[in-house]
Order: C-alpha cells, then sequence, then structure tokens
C-alpha cells in the first residue's frame, strides 16, 4: 500500500486504493464497446484495392492497443485516463484515408500522426497551446463534453435518434419502444438513485446489476438484435476465444504517399494531427477538471507526460493496425466513480487487456447498460459551467459555442476550434489585441483551414 501511494500518489489525491479500482473497473465498462465498434467500423470499409480487415484480427488489435496506451498513461502520466481507438479517427482512416491506399500504408500515416504529435509535445508547443487557452474556455470544454458524452449515451441507447423529420427525435419513431429503451431507462433510474443516495461504487454496480437484467430479459422476450446495437445481452457460448496478432505491425510508413499523391496523403496525416491533437486536449481538460486535477490558473499537472503519452498511444495504435488511439472521454465515467490517479488506468487498462482472451464477455454489456454512466457523468459535468462568467459576453460566447458545437456537431475538435476562433474574433473586434496570446492566432488560423479542408478538397 505504501508503495501505490507513492508511485501513484493516492493521499496527495485523496483517494484509496478500493476507489481507484472501482473507477478503472467502471471507465473499461464504459469504454469497452470500443473493443467491438472499432473493428465494426474500420471493416465496414475497404481499401484502394477493395481488400477488408478481418474482424478477429481487429478486435485483437483494439484491444491490445489500448491496454499498452492505457498502461503507459498509468504509469508515465499518472493520470485516470482511459486511452483506446480514437472515434472520429478511426473513421478518417476507414473513409478519408484507405479509399487511396492499402490498409497498410493508411495505418502508416496513423504512426506519422502519432510521431508528430509526441513531436508537439516533447517541444512543449502543445502544452504551450493547451496553456494559452482562456480558463473560461477551459471550463466550457469540460461542459461541452459533458453535453457530447450525455447524447453518446443518449443515442446508443436508442433514447434519442436521428431516423425521423427532425434532426432529432425522442426513440427511432418519435416515442420510446421497445425492452432495450425500457432496459436503458431502468439503468439509469437505478443509477441516479443509487448515486444520490451516495451508494459506494454506484455507476458500476447500476452497470452491473443493468447487464444482468439486459441478459435476462434478452433470453425471455422477443427482440431484433439491431435494437440492442452493437453488443446483444446473450450468454455467450464460450469464455474465452485465443487472441489473433496477425494485423500486428502491417504498416507501411510512406507508402500512402506514393499510392495516394502527397497532397492527398497530407490531407489526411494534416485531418488525423488536428483532431487526435484537439480532441485530446479538450479531453485532458475537461475530464482532469472533472477530477479536481485542475490548479487554479487551468493547468494539468503532469500534463508533458500526458500528452507524450497519447502520442505514444497514436503509434501503438497505427502499429496494432487498430487506428490512433487518444485519451477516452468515457473516462468521466471512472472519475464519477471517484478515480484521481494511474491506478485506475491499471485498473482500465488490465481489463483491456484480458478482453484479448474474453472476447466473448465484451458481448455481455449492451449500450442500454454502459449509456446511462454516459448520461449522469455528462450531469456532473455540467456543474462547471457556473466557472464560466455569462455576463461577459467576450467569454460567454466563445464559451456557449464550444459547448454547443461538441455535441450538436458530434466532435470535440470542432468546439473547441469554434470557441478558439470565436474568442479571438471577439477580441479583436473590441481592439484588445493585447489579450490575445499570439498562439491563438497561430491556431485559430489553423482552424480556419481544417474548417475549410471539406469544403475545397
Amino acid at each position: 500500500m505504501i508503495v501505490l501511494d507513492r508511485l501513484f500518489e493516492l493521499s496527495a489525491r485523496d483517494t484509496t486504493v478500493g476507489r481507484e479500482v472501482r473507477g478503472g473497473v467502471t471507465t473499461f465498462m464504459a469504454m469497452a464497446y470500443i473493443i467491438l465498434l472499432n473493428p465494426i467500423i474500420l471493416a465496414g470499409a475497404t481499401d484502394i484495392t477493395g481488400a477488408r480487415l478481418d474482424i478477429g484480427q481487429l478486435t485483437t488489435a483494439t484491444a491490445l492497443a489500448a491496454a499498452v496506451s492505457t498502461l503507459l498513461m498509468a504509469f508515465i502520466g499518472n493520470a485516470p485516463f482511459g486511452v483506446a481507438a480514437g472515434l472520429g479517427l478511426n473513421a478518417v482512416v476507414a473513409y478519408q484515408a484507405a479509399p487511396h491506399m492499402t490498409w497498410a500504408q493508411a495505418m502508416g500515416l496513423v504512426v506519422l500522426e502519432g510521431l508528430v504529435i509526441i513531436l508537439l509535445a516533447v517541444s512543449g508547443v502543445r502544452r504551450l497551446i493547451m496553456d494559452s487557452i482562456p480558463l473560461a474556455l477551459k471550463h466550457a470544454i469540460s461542459v461541452g463534453i459533458g453535453m457530447f458524452i450525455t447524447l453518446i449515451g443518449l443515442v446508443d441507447a436508442g433514447f434519442v435518434s436521428g431516423a425521423g423529420a427532425t434532426p432529432l427525435q425522442l426513440g427511432a419513431t418519435g416515442h420510446l419502444a421497445g425492452w432495450p429503451v425500457t432496459v436503458f431507462c431502468f439503468g439509469l433510474l437505478l443509477m441516479i438513485v443509487l448515486f444520490v443516495r451516495k451508494t459506494p461504487g454506484a455507476i458500476l454496480l447500476s452497470i452491473v446489476i443493468t447487464a444482468i437484467v439486459a441478459i435476462i430479459v434478452n433470453a425471455v422476450a422477443t427482440i431484433d438484435p439491431k435494437q440492442w446495437g452493437v453488443v446483444v445481452p446473450d450468454v455467450p457460448e464460450a469464455v474465452i476465444s485465443p487472441p489473433d496478432f496477425a494485423l500486428i505491425g502491417a504498416v507501411d510508413l510512406f507508402g500512402g504517399f506514393a499510392t495516394a499523391g502527397v497532397v492527398t496523403a497530407s490531407i489526411v496525416l494534416f485531418t488525423l494531427v488536428l483532431s487526435g491533437f484537439f480532441d485530446a486536449m479538450g479531453t485532458i481538460i475537461g475530464v482532469a477538471d472533472e477530477a479536481s486535477l485542475v490548479d487554479a490558473q487551468g493547468r494539468v499537472p503532469r500534463l508533458g507526460a500526458i500528452l507524450t503519452v497519447d502520442g505514444v498511444a497514436g503509434v501503438v495504435g497505427g502499429f496494432c493496425s487498430a487506428s490512433s488511439n487518444t485519451v477516452f472521454v468515457e473516462s468521466a465515467a471512472g472519475v464519477g466513480e471517484g478515480a484521481r490517479t494511474g491506478l485506475a488506468s491499471v485498473a482500465t487498462g488490465a481489463l483491456l487487456g484480458l478482453t484479448m482472451l474474453f472476447t466473448p464477455l465484451a458481448e455481455v454489456v449492451p449500450a442500454a447498460a454502459a449509456a446511462p454512466a454516459l448520461v449522469l457523468v455528462g450531469a456532473l459535468m455540467m456543474t462547471q459551467s457556473r466557472n464560466v462568467p455569462w455576463e461577459d459576453l467576450e467569454l460567454a460566447i466563445p464559451a456557449f459555442l464550444t459547448i454547443a458545437l461538441m455535441p450538436f456537431t458530434y466532435s470535440i475538435t470542432n468546439g473547441v476550434g469554434a470557441g478558439v476562433i470565436a474568442y479571438t474574433v471577439v477580441k479583436a473586434a473590441r481592439g484588445k489585441f493585447a489579450e490575445i496570446p499570439w498562439l491563438l492566432w497561430v491556431v485559430s488560423l489553423i482552424f480556419l483551414v481544417y474548417f475549410a479542408i471539406s469544403g475545397f478538397f
């Protein structure tokens, strides 16, 4: 215990081994869906030769990369962050890179993206950019992420849908129907009740109970498996399945530039770097803020190490052919359970590693059981809005755009970009050029290019 306390600063961060383990397990439960979802996204596309990646091999690659990356975050960054294949980043690889090159070449660009981010982190540029973001915007990023993960949870559970005449609606048909949504509502209410009663392990306990209920319901009721989403709560036919490491190391670093052309490959690489850079930045700030790891100036302890590990995770993800790995916003679920140190990430990383052997068990917990954690944690992260000076329009407008655009565009990067650009423009419009850090001018220009890319290329 003394060794753990010294290694992970448990006493200094006012936490315990039990709380960290609970938090780490909760983070795993909230993000375990990526072990199945990432292979589905990548295997759903073909490369320039028409080849598809094997889902079984992708599952092993996804779990291995996530486990290694999360354990690096635990021991080097000492932060309660789960790390795995980033949603959005995998879509860029599958649908923007692969159609123009082979899978090995696309994964080579992912490795290059990680190396670029490492260089930015080691040189201190990435930290300078993060420190240049106004404190009010950092709090807004936290709130925006809360809204974002809430929407993710509601959509994954089928409580909210975009299948109707309006952009979003209640359920798939304008009203709630079906057992999966009922199970989600049960799980959410159970979680809220246990949490407000300060029941130890409320979030994790609710996920486990709701998963058991889902398995029972699925066994006795007639339900279209598609209603459950990616994970169907069937009792697995087997507990252990051997991992397949065939995709590990299947990487061609620079071949994409020859096959797709320098311009196309460079645009893909730029998109990966920018998305990976600011998605992770927003997540780190938001989750660290929720964990009370941010000081009065909005700075995160051991930030340099955390940012470096995030870059290394990109390299690991590419090398494993699992797409770029990054800090997962679902880490907020573990923080909500009390996680404050890297010890939580040890638990998360160990469980991610075990999924390579127990892949069938990953199909036990459906979105209906895990999504309530995202909704509740989103509500908790909303409390950071009290730290935004809403009476000051120079900060309120950029903060609002940051918060609104994360869920409305399904992208942390878009929210951060809109907030930074708006802050720079508003300050400049009022002639307060001295209050705009020079780096924000650079970042604003980069974001303008980022937003323009899809319109011109």
